[in-house]
């Protein structure tokens, strides 16, 4: 991994679980990080004392905040987490609100800062990363939309990458998919949700998960991403608590 000390990352959903694992994992690096997310409580906690960490409270489905935060700031790594807690329950007991919830915030935090990303553009060599989910491979029947609208994330970010190909811009981007992890505020209610419809424990449904996806492993995989040659960076990946497995 080369030194970041001369990047500037803007990681969107940063104040909790995966997304605070990877503005500290790219604080830590050296890179000067913007971590944006809507409570300013969280958000003041994550700077404190991380000389290399500066606080942005925002609405990051406000297309106006993508634009601003963008200008200002120029990022050299663009890494997108942000998203809505879904509701859990059956198709059947869902609302269209509730079941499209995640198509309202993630779907729609992915195309405006995506955009953002091709209309400025990002500098040469830039990075983008959106963190989707594992449920975009592997449904997620509890959750309404969310496995629907974590796979047009991965499908937005390849749109993205090929017209930064088709306008000759040398910027990256690439979708990574976390597996379900009760690690996070996110992963913990599915955790419960998904042991209660199988018929398990807490406990046993985590044991047949396998190695976990942590907040640390998610930031060393955004460092290990941002570390390889763009050549090498597959369009989506896998990540498990054993790393990143390319996907086809």
């Amino acid at each position: 991994m080369s030194e970041l000390s001369d990047r500037t990352a803007v990681v969107v959903g940063a104040s909790r679980g995966l997304g605070r694992g990877i503005a500290t994992a790219l604080a830590e690096a050296g890179a000067a990080v913007v971590a944006v997310a809507r409570g300013r409580e969280a958000l003041a906690e994550l700077a404190e004392g991380a000389d290399r960490i500066r606080p942005e409270a925002a609405d990051a489905t406000d297309p106006s905040a993508a634009g601003t935060l963008v200008d200002r700031y120029r990022p050299d790594v663009l890494v997108l987490v942000a998203g809505a807690t879904p509701q859990l329950r059956p198709l059947q007991h869902h609302t269209w609100e509730t079941f499209s919830v995640n198509w309202e915030s993630d779907v729609r935090i992915a195309f405006h800062w995506l955009r953002e990303a091709l209309l400025k553009p990002l500098r040469p060599g830039s990075r983008v990363v959106v963190i989707s989910s594992g449920a975009a491979v592997a449904g997620s029947p509890v959750s309404g939309g969310y496995a629907g609208a974590k796979a047009t994330q991965r499908l937005i970010t390849g749109y993205a990458q090929e017209e930064a190909q088709r306008a000759g811009l040398d910027i990256t981007f690439t979708a990574v998919l976390p597996r379900i992890t009760p690690m996070t505020e996110l992963g913990r209610p599915a955790v419960r949700a998904y042991a209660e419809r199988y018929g398990m424990t807490e406990d046993e449904y985590i044991e047949q998960l396998g190695p976990l996806v942590t907040p640390e492993i998610a930031g060393a995989a955004v460092l290990e991403l941002i570390g390889s040659d763009a050549a090498d960076v597959a369009p989506a990946y896998l990540l498990t608590g054993t790393g990143l497995r390319k996907l086809p």
